[in-house]
């Protein structure tokens, strides 16, 4: 592991620099006098977050900030596409036993959303489960490097994150995803059920094949939560889903307004972290910085959204089709946050696998993890006090067993 490095976070002044000659420059539209959420980020909004954008939101504080993790990276070898650079968190426990976690991120998400379950994960009073925590960067997101060779799918993600906890010495962990962080996670579970022993998922698709409009018809053997669940599954994807049919069709084309501008990086996320979240008071520092992990990213702001094309072009989009369907050897816990907008009924997310633990939500949204943190905390230290079994035979009540 001596090509284990400390990473530190640090953004040339000439790419800052060069973002702010592009934030005094910005042209914006008009918009209807009685335009709403509905047709997109408000005038309104945009203009305030550009203005403090430019004069006030310091990126260099907020750099710091990310300092105070404990930021690593190393290569990582990925058959067929060389060995890549890739950056991640790894808060190690004092505890020996300590459960290894491997928390996995989605779009239009970043490593950071990990940063505050960290300090509840390490609180061990009462009993509870340690944990090793290993966050990274995916591929094309974040500090990690970008790929430039076609095929890099969810497979090949599986197999960074995968790697990356061998390299670590974790030769058995759990995981935790929502958005691809769910897909990636799923194909992780089936392509190593002998390191990946146990999954807990904070969203929960249908399965490719589910004719929504036909369920819809009758909702009488839903509960209330999930009949209310479906319709707002059922609006998202008719009314809400458009940014997708994009990335996962033409994503060089959306690529040059993202690299190119500012503007349409910003309007383009913070969309999707207003509609997503559950009514969470998003500060303009949070937005900027969630931003500029894009706009500072090493592969550059278009990179990301090639997971969408390459995750639809697999061929029969196998490796989508089976991570919604069982996968028998590892153990799942479920957490269903009811205002999310992708949330299936626990009859169809017991389809996944062998669920052994689940929690009910009433408010918290597709973020789970920056959204209610405590939530995400309390799920993950709740299945592995069920001990070794519950587990997925990952240990004790402290998990691992090196």
């Amino acid at each position: 592991m001596s090509d284990i490095r400390p990473y530190n976070v640090s953004v040339p002044q000439a790419k800052i620099d060069r973002l702010q000659q592009k934030l005094a420059v910005v042209d914006l539209p008009d918009e209807l006098d009685d335009a709403g959420w509905d047709c997109g980020a408000p005038l309104g909004d945009i203009k305030e977050l550009i203005t403090y954008w430019q004069n006030d939101y310091d990126w260099r504080k907020q750099e710091a900030k990310l300092n105070e993790l404990p930021n690593c990276s190393t290569g990582i070898e990925v058959e067929g596409f060389g060995e890549l650079q890739i950056h991640f968190i790894h808060q190690q426990s004092p505890v020996k036993n300590a459960v290894p976690l491997l928390f996995c991120h989605g779009w239009p998400g970043n490593f950071t959303e990990v940063s505050k379950v960290l300090p509840l994960l390490a609180d061990t009073k009462d009993g509870a489960p340690a944990f090793h925590v290993v966050a990274p960067s995916l591929p094309n997101f974040g500090f990690s490097e970008g790929v430039k060779k076609r095929g890099f799918g969810l497979p090949q993600y599986a197999e960074v994150c995968h790697k990356l906890m061998l390299k670590l010495g974790y030769k058995q962990y759990a995981t935790q995803g929502g958005d691809w962080g769910f897909w990636i996670t799923r194909t992780m579970g089936n392509l190593y059920p002998e390191a990946c022993k146990a999954s807990h998922i904070n969203m929960i698709p249908p399965a490719i094949d589910a004719d929504l409009s036909a369920v819809l018809k009758d909702l009488s053997s839903f509960s209330p939560q999930e009949q209310q669940a479906l319709q707002r599954l059922a609006k998202f994807r008719d009314d809400g889903a458009g940014y997708s049919h994009e990335q996962c069709t033409r994503p060089q084309t959306l690529g040059y307004g993202l690299v190119d501008s500012p503007t349409l990086l910003l309007s383009w996320i913070y969309e999707k972290l207003h509609d997503w979240s559950d009514e969470y008071a998003w500060t303009a520092d949070e937005i900027l910085t969630w931003v500029c992990m894009y706009w500072f990213s090493t592969a550059g702001p278009a990179a990301n959204v090639r997971i969408y094309y390459e995750a639809k072009h697999e061929k029969d989009i196998k490796s989508m089709t089976a991570a919604t369907g069982y996968i028998p050897n590892v153990k799942m816990g479920v957490m269903y946050n009811w205002r999310d907008m992708e949330t299936s009924p626990k009859a169809w997310a017991r389809k996944l696998g062998d669920v052994v633990f689940e929690s009910d939500n009433d408010r918290g949204g597709h973020f789970a993890a920056w959204e209610k943190p405590e939530h995400m905390a309390r799920d993950l230290k709740d299945i592995f006090r069920k001990g070794a079994e519950a587990a997925g035979g990952l240990g004790d009540a402290n998990g691992y067993d090196d």
